[in-house]
């Protein structure tokens, strides 16, 4: 196997398609176009010279591409690339990157830069009209606001020191996405070879909290008599959770999973309290907020004025976020395993508490919650639900894009497991398809199951998601919760005019009421199953029936179709 550097000649796509090798790539997730000749052109000559470099997985569109990096990501912490056109396939990538910037994922994006020269003054030079039109003023700019950092390769001899120090940026907490162009003519540069510096590059190690304020949360939790613990995405580190499920037992103090990103918390542990923190907060006394960009909303309800709120986050006070607060008796930077193991540690001289006091209440809640899930004549989001939980098993990844349907699904669909339920961690939609490809490269003996709404499925380019999941061997369950429109905006309008006009004659132009056959999409594009029910009685036959197709190697879409939210017909 030869290396880089005992190529005689290389360009500066040589050493960067190195580069991403070195810093420990699989996969650079592409939508190639011609500021990618030699790019192209490197990857041609290692599959010849045998030498590896990351798997070019082809995308028919960028946000798919940026989702299924994501995806990867969240599940093995490890990033990917992402390799896209200018400033055209920049703007393709959409809401993608708020997703994965938002949920603190790292993801590699490089994107060509139009030529600087036209009239063939260097190797690379501009040689279509295209090359004219999709020179802009400011690139990088498309995408300021939503990375962690941006750079252009200016000079092939220090392409490498880009990639490191982006991906070093992308790893260290808060991780988030990064974006690197280059031009063609840089690209093109003859460079020397050099040898991988990665190793001095790593990531920032984070750390815990002051003793002294450890010791502080431990006396206020010892002394606590209505504790409550709030977290949104601790499970993004499988370790953390350990060690959250050891302290909240030693002190007793009931967790809620607030717009949960990962499984934070066994929901089949008595002490889990469910998703909704407002009633619990309303009398608390002591309050841990625990990554959590949103422990809860404050128009609906705030803690008491005599509670002690400890607010601890990679990013406690939300850098990118221009209005936010959260008022806290103390915030911490602090990374949430390390605190929570010392947490552990400096409360091991104390008795533990009586766990058991929350057995009533955890049974009168999951009680109330079985009873949402009963058969009718029409399909509900909790019948729905609890028919995909016994076609699951505990280590199946679940993905959850259905937003209005979410804390149905947190409820009757009990992950127990680290890294087996995931969302978005942001608001973009249509970044579940991508996202289940992601998942199911990183680890393919996993099934992999997809659950979304309809207009998520169509935000989510299932043409594309479905080419992809047939042409790279990554097959997976999707089922469609068909509401026939999008209920958020519905929900949202009702929040605020209750008994406004819009209710009153069924107008608020967010129905699909001409129905798309969704499933067909998928079974057009990439050959998967295709299966659309409306029968409750025959919903477990027909997701057990989609289970065997994807464990057999192909890919399923189920489009249930559930009440219509809204029957306007006149525009």
């Amino acid at each position: 196997m030869k290396t880089a550097q005992e190529v005689k000649t290389m360009t500066t796509g040589d050493a960067f398609m190195e580069a991403l090798h070195e810093v420990g790539m699989s996969y650079v997730f592409c939508n190639l176009g011609s500021d990618h000749p030699s790019i192209i052109e490197a990857l041609a000559k290692a599959k010849q010279e045998g030498r590896t470099l990351p798997k070019a997985i082809i995308c028919p569109h960028e946000s798919v591409a940026m989702a299924a990096a994501q995806g990867y990501a969240m599940l093995t912490d490890e990033a990917q690339g992402v390799i896209i056109h200018t400033d055209v396939g920049t703007q393709n990538l959409g809401g993608a990157v708020h997703n994965a910037f938002r949920a603190r994922v790292p993801v590699f994006i490089f994107a060509g830069e139009t030529p600087y020269t036209m009239e063939g003054e260097l190797p690379g030079s501009r040689n279509s009209y295209v090359n004219y039109l999709q020179n802009v003023y400011d690139q990088r700019g498309i995408v300021r606001s939503y990375v962690k950092w941006e750079g252009d390769i200016r000079t092939g001899k220090n392409v490498k020191q880009l990639v490191y120090r982006a991906m070093q940026l992308a790893t260290s907490a808060p991780a988030g996405p990064v974006y690197l162009t280059g031009a063609r003519e840089v690209l093109e540069e003859a460079v020397t070879p050099r040898e991988s510096e990665w190793a001095q590059w790593q990531a920032i190690a984070q750390g815990a909290l002051p003793q002294r304020e450890a010791e502080h949360i431990v006396e206020a939790l010892a002394s606590a008599k209505r504790p409550v613990l709030v977290t949104s995405y601790v499970g993004k580190n499988p370790q953390a959770v350990e060690a959250l499920i050891q302290l909240c037992e030693q002190f007793a103090v009931p967790v809620v999973e607030h717009i949960p990103t990962y499984m934070n918390f066994p929901r089949d542990h008595v002490l889990h309290a469910g998703f909704d923190p407002h009633t619990l907060i309303a009398d608390a006394d002591v309050i841990i907020a625990l990554d959590t960009d949103v422990p809860w909303v404050v128009t609906q309800q705030k803690p008491q004025d005599d509670c002690r709120v400890f607010f601890i986050d990679v990013d406690p006070v939300k850098e990118h976020i221009p209005l936010w607060h959260i008022a806290a008796t103390k915030t911490y930077r602090a990374d949430a395993e390390e605190v929570l193991q010392q947490l552990v540690q400096c409360s091991k001289h104390l008795p533990p508490s009586n766990v058991a006091q929350w057995q009533e209440r955890y049974d009168a809640q999951r009680t109330q919650w079985a009873q949402e899930a009963k058969r009718g004549d029409i399909i509900t989001p909790e019948w729905l639900t609890h028919c995909i939980a016994q076609v699951v098993d505990e280590d199946t990844i679940v993905l959850d894009e259905t937003i209005t349907s979410t804390m149905t699904v947190c409820k009757h669909l009990p992950r127990t497991k680290p890294r087996t339920y995931f969302t978005s961690g942001a608001t973009s939609l249509g970044w579940n398809g991508g996202a289940a490809i992601g998942m199911k490269l990183a680890h393919p003996e996993k099934t992999v199951v997809s659950l979304t709404g309809d207009g998520t499925y169509l935000f989510s380019e299932p043409a594309a998601v479905h080419w992809m999941a047939r042409r790279y061997d990554a097959p997976f369950l999707t089922v469609i919760y068909n509401n026939e429109g999008w209920n958020a905006t519905k929900m949202n309008l009702l929040k605020r005019y209750p008994d406004g006009v819009a209710k009153q004659t069924d107008s608020y132009w967010v129905n699909f009421d001409q129905s798309a056959d969704l499933a067909k999409i998928a079974e057009a594009a990439g050959g998967a199953f295709a299966l659309t029910v409306s029968d409750p009685a025959q919903l477990v036959d027909a997701l057990q029936q989609a289970m065997d197709c994807v464990k057999e190697g192909r890919s399923a879409v189920v489009d249930v179709r559930l009440a219509a939210i809204s029957q306007q017909t006149s525009y």
